[in-house]
């Protein structure tokens, strides 16, 4: 990791930025916001979580789809105002948590997440995406679009080619060769239009960025309920992120820096985010799919992402020539990050030794599957909902501490 050069650095940021645009700009398409804040937000959101964080976590942050619901509705009953206020109190409960964290002790919240919980649910994490990647790829209602699958199979087969050279530069970023080899395969099937990039803007924000950006933000009582109580919704989705990069890195972040400073991050981040006016953010599973995939675990990679992010947000054109990478292109790209995060699940489930002919490991990791793949949302009050992910967690761990040892 320390031979790569300062090129190979930037490269691999960049493939990083790649891997994280889509679904980033995607949550103020949803929810009206904008997409150059919301980039914007990612970057400097992404710098504040490593300067949390002691610089050792290889994590990006970008806009969280938890909390499209609330967004979309607040923003359409009170404006960017209340958007912004929300948002920045859903920063403060992130690092209310981290001090709760800190009180309690890093290792009373390892135990409740030992390998048949923590296995299971990176595995969930994988699982619940792969239907989003295979949509990206083409395929609705038992077809495919003949186009789409044609693109993101050989993105897929560029991505498994490059992965097996030896000793090649090429096998440090293969996502972005493929999104190349894609993208020019998608021109001359005629699927990109290069109509918005001529018509966008060179450098700057549009007036309306810059009115967002300007506004000041309002705490009101319904904004706040709606948006901020999300956080502790999404709590126990940040520990298996954070668990998943840990083991796809090899090192344990719950102990250093430790989950009350990624909490800790996660606020910051997500309260100048609301300064900004852009969306609540999280860390991405997408960037550490690509961690998998390169086994290059440099943090110093993901700021240099970080700072192309920032860059990116001011530069019109750069931005809509990312955005006119056709969906097939990521669809196929998305097949292998997602299946490498339930295969890291698969690891920790194997290093760990576990033995499956106990009841008690068949039952908590047979729930987790079942509630974490087939629960989609559960909306527990107005727009604060619940994901699958999160209610297996709860599941897993809470039969973890209940269920005798020796069944």
């Amino acid at each position: 990791m320390n031979n790569i050069s300062t090129r190979t650095k930037l490269i691999l940021g960049f493939q990083h930025v790649l891997a994280m645009f889509g679904a980033t700009v995607l949550v103020p398409y949803l929810t009206g916001l904008s997409p150059a804040i919301a980039l914007l937000s990612a970057g400097i959101g992404t710098l504040l979580f490593h300067l949390c964080t002691k610089g050792i976590v290889p994590v990006f942050l970008g806009s969280s789809f938890a909390f499209i619901g609330a967004l979309a509705l607040v923003l359409r009953e009170g404006g960017i105002a209340a958007i912004k206020g929300g948002v920045i109190s859903a920063g403060l409960v992130y690092i209310g948590m981290s001090l709760m964290v800190r009180v309690f002790g890093v290792d009373k919240i390892r135990s409740f997440f030992p390998p048949v919980v923590v296995g299971p649910i990176i595995m969930v994490i994988g699982l619940r995406l792969s239907p989003v990647a295979l949509n990206m790829a083409g395929y609705s209602n038992g077809t495919f679009d003949i186009k789409s699958l044609i693109v993101a199979s050989i993105v897929v087969a560029s991505m498994v080619t490059i992965s097996v050279l030896e000793k090649s530069f090429f096998r440090l970023v293969p996502i972005l060769v493929s999104v190349i080899v894609g993208y020019l395969v998608a021109v001359a099937m005629g699927m990109v239009d290069f109509q918005p990039v001529l018509a966008a803007r060179w450098f700057g924000f549009s007036s309306n960025d810059l009115e967002q950006i300007l506004t000041i933000p309002k705490f009101s009582i319904t904004s706040i309920l709606a948006i901020a109580p999300i956080a502790m919704v999404v709590f126990i989705e940040h520990i298996g992120d954070i668990t998943t990069n840990g083991a796809v890195v090899g090192k344990d972040f719950f102990k250093n820096p430790g989950i009350a400073r990624t909490l800790l991050g996660d606020g910051v981040a997500t309260i100048a985010a609301g300064f900004l006016g852009g969306p609540a953010n999280t860390t991405y599973g997408e960037n550490t799919g690509v961690l998998a995939v390169t086994k290059v675990y440099d943090p110093a990679i993901l700021r240099i992402a970080a700072c192309y992010a920032i860059v990116l947000s001011f530069i019109g054109k750069f931005g809509v020539i990312i955005q006119t990478i056709p969906v097939p292109i990521m669809g196929g790209i998305s097949i292998i990050l997602f299946g490498m995060i339930a295969s890291v699940g698969v690891r920790t489930l194997i290093e760990a030794e576990l033995d499956f002919s106990h009841s008690r490991n068949l039952i908590i990791s047979s729930l987790i599957f079942v509630l974490g793949i087939a629960i989609e949302n559960v909306v527990i009050w107005r727009t604060v909902s619940i994901s699958g992910l999160a209610i297996a967690a709860l599941i897993g761990v809470t039969l973890n501490k209940i269920l005798p040892k020796n069944i």
